[in-house]
């Protein structure tokens, strides 16, 4: 499980442009998942050997100046609530404004570390004119151009310095399988019906969760924990941007999990909010299966599933290689079956293959369909095995890798799949000079 740093800040200071420098430059060099969405308030970013997860409040705040200062209040308190550092952005051009007090007030009611930078410090005098931000009562700041650049390899040190050490190292052995999805898909009612008491308080209200409860759980001769982001929340938190709340739950129920037990409802179907979560869990590397909750409710012909599933798979393209269980918590419909499915897809996510077998089975299916010339060279593949990572990683040793492109990526992976089980499962492929 990494760190979170959330980006907080009133509007047009600049949260975005940081959001940016931290997490793509470092994307598009080393992501090379085909098909990634580039999510704009979510990413993945690292500093100095240290990873970690960026939260850009920001893209979640809408309206016109009158109304900022109530969704910023709810974004902040959010953030403060998830995350383990604050990064506080504040504009020199325009100096202490209102609004960077109100969201002064409640950065100090938290115990969070918080970085304060000062973003649009683009000459001297502004860097002089910077020091009234002392008044604000963080101590230090940080000044930082986000149109150059300048400052930020300083914020990042700092947010470094300030990161829970003990976040990167988790003494449970167990498996950890956590229920993800939007608010009021039924995540707590599935947790009920399968541990067989009434642990999670259940509500119709949207946003009731609030901490991770944990479970341990033998089903099937295994043992796991249950990691359910339920709890009951103060019913005045409860109006906030429930779109920005489920996508901060998620991140630390993923981050903090092996296998994501995906809940979606039947009646409203795989919309935006699922996909972005999805996409997150996905880019974590995370074993998924998707379960369609609610299913008892639908009109069904033979079709309804079929067609169900196409629409999934549809939505999470590329990676479609993921089981989809249609349960009903109500019912406690085919629930078991979803957990066993669970436990086979961390089966699938912790199998390691003997280098002779992958060279055994990849390199003949290679022969018969290598790599196409590029500026008449010719790419040979000799050699390839399975990397001791946490989750499948492969690499394929050629004269030319520079060479390989991305439709030949994509015929590896299917051809591994189709070979070996990892239905459920993300799975990286690196190409290296021999």
């Amino acid at each position: 499980m990494s760190n979170i740093v959330a980006i907080v800040g009133r509007p047009n200071v600049g949260k975005s442009t940081m959001f940016n420098r931290f997490t793509e430059s470092r994307q598009a060099i080393t992501d090379q998942t085909s098909g990634v969405t580039r999510d704009r308030h979510y990413g993945k970013a690292d500093w100095s050997g240290r990873e970690f997860s960026v939260i850009d409040t920001g893209g979640y705040v809408q309206g016109s100046d009158d109304i900022f200062e109530a969704e910023i209040r709810k974004q902040v308190e959010l953030a403060i609530d998830e995350a383990n550092v604050i990064l506080f952005i504040v504009d020199a051009k325009s100096g202490i404004t209102d609004l960077d007090q109100a969201v002064v007030k409640l950065l100090r009611k938290s115990n969070k570390k918080v970085v304060l930078a000062v973003n649009k410090v683009d000459n001297t005098q502004l860097l002089e004119e910077s020091v009234e931000f002392y008044n604000l009562g963080l101590g230090d700041y940080i000044p930082v151009s986000s149109i150059s650049g300048s400052g930020t390899g300083e914020v990042l040190d700092e947010l470094v310095k300030n990161f829970d050490d003990d976040l990167e190292f988790d003494d449970s052995e167990l498996p950890k399988f956590a229920v993800i999805g939007r608010p009021n898909v039924g995540k707590s009612s599935i947790i009920n019906a399968l541990i067989g008491k009434e642990q999670n308080i259940v509500t119709d209200i949207a946003g009731t969760t609030r901490d991770s409860l944990n479970t341990n759980y033998n089903k099937f001769g295994f043992d796991f924990t249950l990691v359910d982001t339920a709890g009951l929340r103060k019913k005045k938190n409860v109006h906030e941007d429930l779109e920005f709340y489920s996508v901060m739950r998620s991140v630390r129920a993923i981050e903090h999990s092996d296998i994501c037990i995906h809940v979606i409802d039947a009646e409203r179907g795989f919309e935006a909010q699922d996909q972005r979560i999805f996409h997150i869990a996905d880019r974590n590397k995370k074993g998924i299966v998707i379960l369609v909750n609610k299913w008892d409710l639908l009109d069904k012909s033979t079709e309804t599933a079929k067609k169900a599933e196409e629409q999934i798979k549809k939505k999470i393209a590329p990676f479609t290689d993921v089981p989809i269980v249609f349960v009903s918590a109500l019912e406690k419909q085919r629930l078991l079956k979803g957990l066993e499915t669970a436990i086979q897809v961390h089966k699938n996510r912790t199998q390691k293959i003997a280098t002779s077998v992958l060279n055994e089975v990849m390199l003949p299916l290679i022969g018969h369909h290598p790599p196409p010339a590029t500026k008449g060279k010719y790419i040979q593949i000799k050699y390839c095995m399975q990397l001791p990572t946490e989750t499948p990683t492969f690499v394929f040793f050629a004269n030319l890798p520079q060479y390989i492109k991305e439709p030949y990526m994509r015929y590896i992976e299917n051809q591994l799949r189709e070979n070996f089980d990892f239905s459920g499962v993300p799975i990286q492929i690196y190409f290296r000079k021999k």
